[in-house]
């Protein structure tokens, strides 16, 4: 018979294998990797050796395009940078805002897994999709707030992020963010306060680039190998099926061409 040490041991043993067990099974959403420790999350710590289930790197991640790590600073060169905006009007206060580095300083500060897909292809179509899209929603990163400022995009219904009094939670940034239910998350994400400060996103270059970053971690981020109409429906479903087509190929086109210009081809599923 096992004395009480020997039983002692056993019964750890086995408390530690069940504890393994359990969280293996991560469940983690779709598009969404989950690691040998058995948590979800999308960059390479997650992605990379090890990785259980989800969209896992099939080569070892490495710099030079042999899995899905890409440097973001690599591939968003400053010459591709100013010809965006450098499209924008003379008179566009965007032009004295939005900065290559504050883009990538977002990057790294907080959203690191941006652009970190499973093969060096499918980063560089993240940041060419990002990238459409910001081009589209700013005109050329022309804009920094809604041009129609009248509405408060205020939704009492979400009680859990009120709207503060006098604030209007119009779109601001890159992907032009709206709505108190995407400014209070948000900025508990970021660490502003996106429900009485809404107006920082316009003042503030790094948090603006951290809120278009932050929406698109949590709604495109795992949608991006479903090809780009996805993301286009994931931003602004109303342009999909014959809502808008013309905004819808808009994008599509925008995108076509920053993929281009990183050598990497569109993929398929363009449209929605």
């Amino acid at each position: 018979m096992a004395g009480p040490k020997i039983q002692l041991l056993i019964a750890a043993l086995l408390l530690a294998a069940s504890t393994l067990a359990h969280a293996q099974n991560c469940g983690c959403a779709q598009g969404i990797c989950c690691n040998k420790y058995g948590y979800c999350g999308t960059n390479a710590l997650y992605c990379g050796d090890g990785c259980q289930s989800g969209p896992c790197y099939k080569n070892p991640p490495s710099s030079s395009g042999g899995g899905g790590i890409v440097s973001v600073a690599d591939v968003v060169t400053q010459q591709f940078f100013d010809s965006i905006i450098g499209q924008a009007g003379a008179g566009c206060e965007g032009k004295g805002f939005y900065t290559r580095q504050a883009f990538l300083d977002a990057v790294n500060q907080k959203y690191s897994g941006f652009g970190q897909n499973a093969t060096a292809d499918g980063s560089k179509r993240e940041i060419a999709a990002f990238f459409a899209h910001a081009t589209h929603e700013t005109g050329y990163f022309c804009y920094i707030e809604e041009v129609d400022k009248s509405n408060t995009f205020c939704d009492a219904s979400y009680s859990q992020y009120p709207c503060a009094p006098d604030k209007k939670y119009y779109g601001r940034g890159p992907l032009q963010i709206s709505l108190n239910f995407n400014y209070g998350p948000a900025g508990q994400d970021i660490g502003f306060d996106g429900l009485n400060s809404p107006e920082t996103v316009s003042n503030n270059v790094v948090v603006s680039f951290k809120t278009a970053l932050w929406f698109w971690m949590k709604n495109v981020h795992s949608v991006v190998n479903q090809g780009f109409g996805a993301t286009i429906r994931a931003i602004n479903s109303i342009e999909c099926n014959g809502g808008n087509t013309a905004e819808m190929n808009d994008r599509v086109n925008i995108y076509k061409n920053y993929c281009n210009q990183f050598g990497v081809s569109p993929g398929d599923n363009l449209t929605c």
